[in-house]
């Protein structure tokens, strides 16, 4: 059961083993398995490795692959630093809590983390070992993390299995039951506010997650942790108590008062009667919420924060984490000089209607959209920058802007996403509170997206069909999109790299062609990417950074055609643009630059001088000359 296992594609390197959430599980058949992402188990000086810690929003459902925060994340430091490696490997399980996230913190420590992203929170109660779950053993943290520290003994393994056993001979499983997920790991359906076993969660909680920090600041590992988000104001409550008859005589009457004026428009005779309900009685979720909806349609919007927080707290049926988890975030992340805070709270704030957190970021209860994601890898990339993990300094970052525009996520992957939660609301307990929007399945895009969500075809077989309909009709930009996806996927794939490389260049994006030539170099060096290299980078006028691979490929050159000649017109103009840098008018030297170019047959480096040339002396004979060869040949 330890935490990571060689890969069984390359020794050199480690991956999560899919056994390692079983101690977590006293039902083993319902453990989760998380992403295999390698990592390698010697550290080069150039990387820097991050692991990601936390549950379903941690790994990005239901995007999974690179719809998930850390590829987000992944893409863009790919980007903005060609030059570095990162490892981002995501941990995270769904179904799981801050149990979790402390024991595999206890284990990760130990394999050279430059940083750790923590996101956590909305299982803290159903999630396993949850005080609210099926899957509880002791309502102690203390007593809880002992018996998982027994777990680790084979004795204790092997009593499991022949429990197991037994169970699966006597009777089905839950497993087998036909429930989802979510039902299958709930015991206590209600949950009062603040009663004892909500405030033995907000406990739970606050233990692992103090351990969790505590042990990372002996270890001196930064760690990055991210307050929760959740769906405020287009997601009603689950449960809601009912006042006592007695004790809050007249609740029930004009609280049925208020959904029929409600349902009828009149919504200031609703406000009148919902608001005499809520004096009668506070601990009404559904009451509180259709306050905070009046609020919000009489554009009093930060009274309907307040209403729709309220409502959210007061939700029996604990699928969000209370606001109380958000202070004990901050208070910790002030405890602890390692710990930062990432605010995505007032991230998804500011990019929501109104501030208040909806539909429009996130897709049912608590997971982001494909935006909302890409808001939460922003939040950890500027903590990360503002604590100096990474300092952008000549390097040309990939904004925001930039990162929405190119992050390679397939229509394929967010049509499954689609298809996934919307089947998510037909299901316990959403189909009570949202409803599910009926979709077509007409496109070849949307026949693969189905096919990979309800016919068990692989994601890997799923975007091998989509890269050939690409392909095929010549879509050029969206077969890069796959590819890049795989790229992200496969890290250490050096194909994926190459293909990438070789599309980029189809559609004459040189500096991405250069990123991904120079990763699949990396991998596995060869003389015909190292000849795409430097004839890329004498293109674009870099002739500093052609040199290393234009040795690699005189070295190594397995063509008939000698390269020497290219070195020594290389050097020229190195040693020439070094003069030009000291006096950039002067025509002779701009000329040697264009004439060594040309003889290189490089057109486009040619012509960059001859207009150099032609700015300063509109009639000079010899570059008008050049210029007019350089048209024929073209």
């Amino acid at each position: 059961m330890s935490l990571f296992i060689d890969s069984s594609e390359n020794k050199n390197f480690l991956v999560l083993n899919p056994n390692a959430s079983k101690k977590y599980f006293t039902n083993q058949k319902i453990a989760t398995t998380g992403n295999s992402e390698l990592f390698k188990k010697k550290k080069d000086s150039n990387t820097l490795r991050i692991f990601v810690l936390g549950e379903s929003t941690t790994i990005g459902y239901p995007y999974f692959h690179n719809g998930s925060f850390h590829r987000w994340l992944q893409y863009r430091l790919t980007h903005t630093f060609p030059g570095r490696n990162f490892e981002i490997i995501n941990i995270s399980l769904t179904a799981v809590n801050s149990y979790t996230v402390l024991g595999f913190a206890k284990e990760v420590v130990d394999y050279e983390p430059d940083a750790i992203l923590i996101y956590t929170g909305h299982n803290e109660y159903y999630g396993a070992l949850g005080v609210g779950s099926t899957e509880k053993i002791g309502g102690n943290p203390q007593l809880v993390n002992l018996i998982l520290n027994l777990r680790k003994l084979r004795l204790v393994q092997l009593m499991t299995n022949v429990y197991e056993k037994i169970q699966h001979t006597v009777g089905s499983t839950k497993a087998s039951s036909g429930a989802t997920r979510m039902k299958l790991m709930v015991a206590d359906q209600q949950i009062p506010y603040q009663s004892e076993l909500y405030e033995r969660g907000v406990e739970q909680f606050r233990s692992n997650m103090d351990e969790t920090l505590s042990l990372l600041a002996t270890r001196n590992i930064p760690v990055f942790v991210s307050n929760l988000v959740s769906n405020e104001k287009d997601l009603k409550p689950f449960v809601s108590f009912a006042a006592g008859r007695t004790r809050h005589l007249g609740f029930q009457k004009n609280y049925t008062l208020g959904i029929e004026q409600f349902k009828k428009g009149n919504i200031a005779a609703a406000n009148g009667y919902f608001k005499a309900a809520n004096q009668l009685y506070k601990g009404h979720a559904l009451c509180a919420y259709y306050l905070g909806k009046i609020a919000y349609i009489q554009g009093d919007f930060i009274q309907a924060k307040t209403y729709f927080a309220q409502a959210k707290d007061l939700d029996g049926l604990r699928f969000r984490a209370p606001e109380s988890f958000n202070d004990i975030i901050n208070q910790l992340c002030r405890k602890y000089k390692n710990a930062h805070l990432v605010d995505t709270k007032a991230i998804f704030d500011t990019n929501s209607a109104n501030k208040i957190i909806g539909d429009e970021l996130i897709l049912e209860h608590v997971h982001p959209n494909l935006r909302g994601y890409a808001l939460l890898s922003d939040g950890f990339y500027e903590a990360m920058k503002k604590e100096k993990l990474i300092t952008i300094s000549n390097e040309q970052e990939m904004s925001f802007k930039q990162l929405l525009q190119d992050m390679p996520i397939t229509k394929v992957d967010s049509l499954a996403g689609t298809y996934k939660v919307n089947n998510l609301k037909r299901n316990w307990p959403f189909r009570e509170v949202m409803s599910a929007h009926p979709f077509v399945v007409n496109s070849v895009e949307e026949k693969i997206a189905y096919g990979l969500t309800f016919q068990q075809t692989s994601w890997l077989d799923a975007l091998s069909k989509l890269y050939t309909y690409y392909s095929t009709n010549r879509e050029l930009g969206k077969a890069r999109t796959v590819v890049e996806a795989l790229v992200l996927e496969y890290p250490t794939d050096a194909q994926y790299y190459e293909k990438a490389a070789m599309l980029s260049g189809e559609l004459n994006d040189q500096e991405k062609a250069i990123v991904y030539f120079e990763k699949s170099f990396a991998l596995v060096p060869s003389f015909d990417k190292a000849r795409y290299l430097f004839v890329i980078y004498l293109t674009l006028d870099r002739p500093i950074q052609a040199m290393p691979y234009l040795n690699y490929a005189i070295q190594n050159n397995t063509s008939q055609f000698s390269l020497s000649p290219v070195k020594a017109y290389v050097e020229k103009v190195v040693e020439l643009q070094q003069a030009c840098s000291r006096d950039s008018t002067n025509i002779p030297i701009l000329s040697q630059i264009a004439g060594a170019y040309y003889k290189m047959d490089n057109k486009q480096g040619a012509s960059k001088y001859l207009q150099k040339i032609l700015k300063i002396d509109a009639d000079n004979r010899d570059a008008l000359a050049l210029m007019s060869h350089i048209k024929l040949k073209n």
